[in-house]
Parts: structure tokens; sequence; C-alpha cells
């Protein structure tokens, strides 16, 4: 679903509804640049050298032909089906059998439809096991579709189990140690209907058992595919609070969740697209960051496992509403500090919300936060979804990816136009199906590339996506970095809406340093969610975390990688683990996968 805020939305209307023949140019130069292509203009030798890197595009060589099918809804829903089912493409990394491989899950959104787990083998291919699984079939009449998952050890057994959120049911699947999924979801407490475009595991008391938090989009008494009323679409493009619920579960360690959203202050009903945990006190306990369509972000600082409590607008996040679509952390500047990203919407000419950095200023006082992303070179986007933050030239400073692209429709046309008249009017005529213009095949902010920027190593970024990889125009959605070869290098996967899944296998000049940990809690939870390391090099620090979930219905892969530059040697890491306690690990070896147990 689109998204404005206020001032946007009146310089929009204005533009478009009074300013008469002057609109004229604006929107022949947006409906140019929607045509536009972008060619490259180094080889990939010459990006190795002067980038560092060079994505080559590898799905089909690698074995895997995914196409994402976006949903089929209530017939009255037809007229602008592509801006409701305009999600559910995801994909999430996960080592399920524990053969020290990465393998990942994809998921369709469409009835009739399967999901897919494609296990690694080896070897550069990779095959669908999903059918032999058990975790293939789950688009169904009755039950929903899939939006996303996540992966974690729920009941630490020592193999990552798997979360499939829908619009639908939830459904909960229990890893046999690595040779079938159970279905687990009818014992397991979860609700029976939510309309959700996110979830994350996280530690949030220290018990050592990751729990969940859902966030609901739609409210959860729709059926979008039997509707019982059209007006189910925000109230406002800048405060909305009638989207759905928000669910926190507690993991009671027998297999089953409580819901304890209202007691711990999770109450808010506004239209969730994107969540992510992270302990930025380092107090042993996460909080939680939560990217909200419609209107303000919500940051909430975790009270030691007691409650939650909503610091956005005294911390300065979110004080602006605009169109948040995913979370990221990522410690640009080499400080030990994590800012977050939220990504929103620019579109040249009609829509500047800008992608959000925020990143923590000293104050003794209280919690505060500064948005960078303008002069890091990291705020004009696009219409971003996903992101993620991961060192792709191991050069020793984390870079970013960001998914782009709403609706790619018929070229050389826009429903930017009609999109005005109605959001300018009260709530009543925008939350009403009924009272939106067809979109006739129309684009809105489609044929977008994703943006590709590198860290320049002093936290400002430059895109370099049309020298490092084939231009790309789909409707990009979710993108995890993982290392699929095992070669020490981040590869990147981007699920597309509608779409093939993209595999970008990262070509890195060799010259470049790294080192990766995979973490194993005792005391903590064992998928070791939650745990940062702090890794000290060459004078230099960089902090990274171990989520749940991160980005945009997306999940990187457990292992924890950094670069190290031209850095041989690693002085020490430091690992603060869930619930605070320090390990720390002297002298480890670089260009190594170290296996840390907690201890």
């Amino acid at each position: 679903m689109a998204k404005r805020n206020k001032q946007s939305l009146i310089k929009t209307i204005v533009a478009f509804l009074f300013a008469g023949i002057l609109a004229v140019p604006v929107l022949m130069g947006y409906l140019t640049r929607q045509t536009a292509t972008i060619t490259n203009t180094l080889d990939p030798a010459a990006a190795i050298k002067k980038f560092g890197f060079y994505f080559e595009e590898v799905s089909k060589k690698s074995g895997v032909n995914f196409v994402h099918h976006s949903p089929k809804l209530d017939p009255q829903i037809d007229p602008i089906l592509p801006q409701i089912a305009s999600v559910g493409a995801s994909v999430s990394v996960c080592d399920f059998d524990n053969d020290g491989w990465n393998d990942f899950y994809v998921t369709n959104s469409c009835f009739g439809y399967k999901n897919a787990l494609f296990h690694n083998q080896r070897d550069g291919s990779f095959i669908d096991v999903a059918d032999k699984m058990g975790v293939a079939d789950l688009n169904k009449a009755g039950s929903g579709v899939s939006m996303g998952t996540v992966w974690a050890d729920y009941d630490n057994d020592g193999y990552e189990d798997l979360l499939v959120y829908k619009w639908g049911r939830p459904e909960l699947f229990k890893n046999d140690h690595g040779k079938g999924f159970t279905n687990v979801t009818e014992k397991s407490g979860l609700p029976v209907w939510l309309n959700a475009n996110t979830a994350i595991w996280f530690d949030y008391d220290g018990d050592g058992y990751v729990d969940l938090f859902i966030g609901g989009y739609y409210r959860e008494d729709i059926d979008l595919w039997h509707l019982k009323t059209t007006k189910i679409l925000t109230e406002s493009f800048e405060y909305s609070q009638n989207g759905g619920r928000n669910y926190l579960f507690k993991n009671l360690g027998n297999g089953t969740f409580s819901d304890v959203t209202a007691e711990m202050g999770l109450t808010s009903t506004r239209w969730t697209l994107a969540a992510g945990a992270v302990d930025l006190n380092r107090d042993g306990y996460p909080e939680l960051i939560i990217a909200n369509d419609y209107g303000l972000n919500e940051f909430y600082f975790n009270e030691k496992g007691k409650r939650f409590i909503e610091k956005g607008n005294s911390a300065m996040i979110g004080l602006s509403p605009k169109s948040g679509m995913s979370v990221a952390f990522g410690d640009t500047y080499n400080k030990g500090q994590f800012g977050i990203y939220i990504s929103n919407i620019t579109e040249e000419g009609i829509l500047l919300q800008g992608n959000n950095f925020w990143v923590p200023i000293p104050d003794k006082e209280k919690v505060l936060y500064e948005n960078v992303a303008g002069k890091n070179g990291i705020e004009a986007g696009g219409w971003s979804y996903g992101a993620q933050f991961g060192d792709l030239n191991n050069d020793g400073f984390i870079d970013l990816y960001v998914a782009n692209g709403y609706i790619s429709g018929e070229k050389g046309t826009s429903y930017w136009y009609d999109y005005s008249k109605v959001t300018g009017g009260n709530s009543a005529i925008i939350s009403d199906l009924k009272n939106w213009p067809d979109m006739k095949g129309r684009s809105q902010s489609g044929y977008q590339q994703n943006k590709i920027w590198v860290n320049e190593g002093t936290g400002h970024f430059r895109n370099v996506a049309k020298y490092v990889a084939e231009e790309e125009t789909f409707d990009s959605r979710a993108t995890v970095m993982a290392d699929l070869w095992n070669r020490g290098v981040l590869d990147v996967i981007v699920a597309n809406q509608n779409n093939r899944l993209m595999i970008y296998k990262n070509n890195v000049d060799l010259v470049n340093h790294w080192i990766a940990f995979e973490l194993e809690g005792v005391t903590s939870n064992r998928s070791a969610i939650g745990a940062i390391i702090d890794l000290y090099w060459d004078s230099k620090l960089q902090s990274q975390v171990v989520t749940g979930g991160i980005g945009f219905s997306a999940q990187n892969q457990r292992r924890v990688q950094f670069g190290l530059g031209k850095g041989s040697k690693v002085d020490k890491i430091v690992i603060i683990w869930p619930g605070g306690t320090k390990q720390t690990v002297l002298n480890p070896e670089v260009d190594k996968i170290h296996k840390i147990r907690e201890i």
C-alpha cells in the first residue's frame, strides 16, 4: 500500500491539482526517469580493482529458478490489487541441517504456489527440498498466504526451527534434526489469524529462550479474500492508528508461547512493516525498533525485561511521519555503536521522504539520536524496501544494500496523479477501497535500480550499483547477505515481487582479509540471537550483532563476518552474550570461520 506524509501531500496536491500546466514538466520528467536505463561504465575486472568487488548474477547457474507470485484477493480489491498485494517476496538464510553451509528459504504468496527451501550442495548449486522436508505447500485457502519467515532454535535442541508469518495463520515448524520439519502450530499458542508483514526472534527477558515478535499490518479481523467491508485501508497518511495489532509472545520453554503484548507495553495499532532488536545500551536486554507505514516509527527501550517504554520522540527518532519499511543496524563509523537505518520513499519531483540513519549523540542526561542519512549519502534510495549492512569488499567498513521499486506497470504511465486526488481526502475517503481510481496497469515508482552504497571509510557512502552489477529494475522487496560458498565473502540474495529470485555471487579482491564467527549459546539462547561481537584489530573497533530477523521480510546468515582490510591480525574479540555476560577471545586466526561456545 502506498504512503505519504502531510507536507509532501500538500505539495503534491498543489502541484497536480492547482498548478495546471506547471505540473506537466514535473510529471513528464518523472516518466522520462522511469523509462531511463543505466549502463555500466566499468567491466568486472575494473570494478574489482576500483571498488574491491563485483556482483555476478548466478541464480539459474546455481539451479535456482524460483519466481514469486502475489496473492489474488477479494474481487472488490481488483482495481488497486497491485498496491494491496505489493508484498510477500521474502528470503531468510539458515543452515537448517548443521552441515556448515548456508541454505535459504523463499516464499510465494498465492494459493497453489509453493514455498522453497534451497539446500546448499557445496558445489555452487542448490536443490529445493521444501517438499521433502514438509515446508512447501503452505499457501492454501482457509490458512492464508506466506509473507515471510524467520529461523531460531526456540527449543534449544541445536537445530534451527522455522516460523512462517502470513496474511492468515502463522505456522511454526520444529526442525527434526535436519531430517524434516513437524508443524507444531496447533499447540504453540500462536493466534489463529493475523495479517503480518514482519516477525523477529529475540530474547527480550534474558531467560535463555528466544521470544517472538509479530507485527500486524491490516487488522486481524480482516479476511482479504472475503471482505465484509471495503473500509480496510489506512485512515491517515501521517498518524494512522487503525492497523493490525502487534504481538509479543514469551517462550515458556515447553514448546508453547504466551501472549504478553499488553503487559509489556506494545499495544499500538499502527501499520507495522518491519522490526529489529539490538541491545543499544548494553545492559543485557535488547531494545525493539518498529518501522511503521503511514506515520511514526516506534523506539522501545527495554526496562530489564519487565516492560518496553516508547522513547522515539524523546530520542528524536520518528518525529516526522513517514513510510517506514525496513530496519537495519550498522556500526558505519567503527566506533562500537549501532546506527539505526529505516527506509522510506524518495521519488524526485513527487515525494521526498528520504531514508533515515539514526546515530547516537553523546548525552549524559538522556538517550539522543541524530539522523545523518543526508550528509552520509544514504538518504535518497527510491521506493525503498529491504536494507542490509555488510562489508561487501572486506575493507573493514560496512557497506549498505537497499532494495527499491514499488509497482512496475506499463512503461510510460504513472498512477501518481490519481493517487494524489485520494490522499488529499479525509479519513473516510482514504480508508475506503471504493474511492480509489482503477490503476489500469499503470506504474508507480517502478523500474528502479537497487542501491549498492560503499562506505568510503569515513561513514560517508557512494552508490556504485551501476559499476559493480548489471542493471536490474525489478520490484525488489527482501534482501539478505550470506556467505553462500564459504569463501569469506558476503553474497547477496534479492527477492523480487512477482518476479524471479536473484543470487549475486560476490567476486572480491582477495587482497583484503576477513574473519567470521558462529556462536552457540549455553546459558543464553542456543542460537545466540542478540549476542554482540566487538572486534579489535589494527587500532580499529567494529561491532556487529546476531539478529533473529532484520531488514524487510528477511533474515541474514546467523554467522557474523567482519572484513579486515589489509589487517592480518586480530587483537581480540569481546562477545556480549544475551543477558550481559562477556567472553573474550585473544588473537583469533584471520581468514577463518570460528565456532565459539558460550562459557
